[in-house]
């Protein structure tokens, strides 16, 4: 009998090879994704030279004579730090996205419905038109706005809930994340009025750009997105059974409160460091953990990372298609995200209501 394997350990035996290759499959495509949209211009870069790009920066040595010196500038000064900061910005944001929409038990919530976002642009605009900055900082000065301006639109959204909704419901706050959300961006409108010499660079910011992205801010957001990841997979269990409820959490011994706050702190750094380095960029962190879900399962230890890669790729594929399409002109990879995510808002939300008819 003890060698016999019973019908459940068969079951979750072969979920788990199934999850391998579905992890496998996923980490080969964004690899790919992310090789296309490094590759990709004007200019052709081919695979040995690129290379030896590579070898060359890692390991200092001088670059090959028979690489062109421009490819090189190309490939590791300007196309490479872009891709990685789409990918970057795509991964933080969608794993933001995944946990609000589990401490919030709503699959419409995310950094950009609850205003998050535009928190976070409006800090960072008030960086660049005031020129505010302190010595050794500069470099953090745009993460840091928009990380405290992220972070007070999430508190001012559960004081206004709070106010108007004496349970403070999840889909209370929802709401009022959408309308902070609007009345911000009519704020970046009166800034872009007053300030018509920098509208063009905040019209930029409003619509999202990775145009000019170097190492450091592949540095700094890598940093934050570790430091994010970790804290939030050590929750995993507990967001797993907030899905539940809060009164079921509560009574399987999870401090909801506690919970809350720091999933909430840590999904503002996220939303508030990416906004800062590419401006407001919408739906892709509602749709990719929504996909991550229906192909592997509610298990925050898998969505997290896989929502991560998923968002990942799905930006740097948008930003793609933004440089690429009308070339040598630029879309706002803004407008690319909600061509694709405005519809797919509309089929959760109506999927939910199908739900509960």
């Amino acid at each position: 009998m003890d060698n016999q394997e019973t019908p459940e350990i068969r079951k979750k035996t072969k979920y788990g090879q199934t999850a391998g290759i579905g992890i496998a499959l996923s980490l080969a495509v964004c690899l790919l994704i992310l090789l296309t949209a490094i590759r990709a211009g004007s200019v052709y870069i081919s695979i040995p030279d690129l290379l030896k790009i590579i070898g060359s920066h890692i390991t200092g040595k001088p670059l090959p004579q028979e690489v062109d010196p421009m490819n090189d500038s190309i490939f590791w000064s300007i196309r490479m730090p872009r891709a990685i900061t789409a990918f970057l910005v795509g991964g933080a944001l969608s794993v933001s996205g995944a946990v609000m929409q589990a401490v919030l038990q709503n699959p419409l919530a995310s950094s950009y419905t609850l205003g998050v976002s535009s928190g976070a642009s409006l800090g960072a605009a008030f960086v660049l038109l005031c020129g505010l900055s302190f010595a050794g900082m500069e470099s953090f000065m745009l993460p840091l706005a928009g990380f405290v301006f992220g972070l007070l639109t999430v508190v001012a959204a559960i004081l206004l809930a709070s106010r108007i909704d004496r349970s403070v419901s999840n889909q209370t706050i929802v709401l009022i994340g959408v309308i902070l959300s609007l009345f911000v961006t009519g704020i970046m409108n009166l800034l872009m009025t007053f300030y018509g010499d920098k509208s063009k660079q905040l019209w930029l910011w409003m619509t999202g750009s990775f145009s000019a992205r170097n190492w450091t801010h592949c540095a700094v957001l890598f940093g934050a997105g570790i430091f994010g990841f970790v804290i939030l997979m050590m929750f995993s269990g507990r967001l797993d059974i907030l899905t539940f409820g809060e009164l079921q959490a509560s009574s399987m011994g999870v401090e909801v409160k506690k919970t809350k706050i720091i999933a909430m702190l840590v999904c503002s750094l996220l939303t508030g460091v990416s906004v800062a380095f590419s401006g407001v960029i919408g739906f892709i962190d509602l749709a990719a953990p929504h996909v991550v879900r229906k192909i592997f399962g509610p298990s925050h230890k898998i969505v997290i990372p896989m929502s991560f890669i998923y968002g990942g790729a799905f930006m740097a594929l948008c930003d793609l298609a933004s440089r690429t399409l009308l070339s040598p002109r630029e879309i706002p990879v803004g407008a690319v995200t909600a061509l694709v995510g405005a519809p797919f808002f509309a089929y959760v939300f109506f999927a939910k209501g199908r739900r509960k008819a």
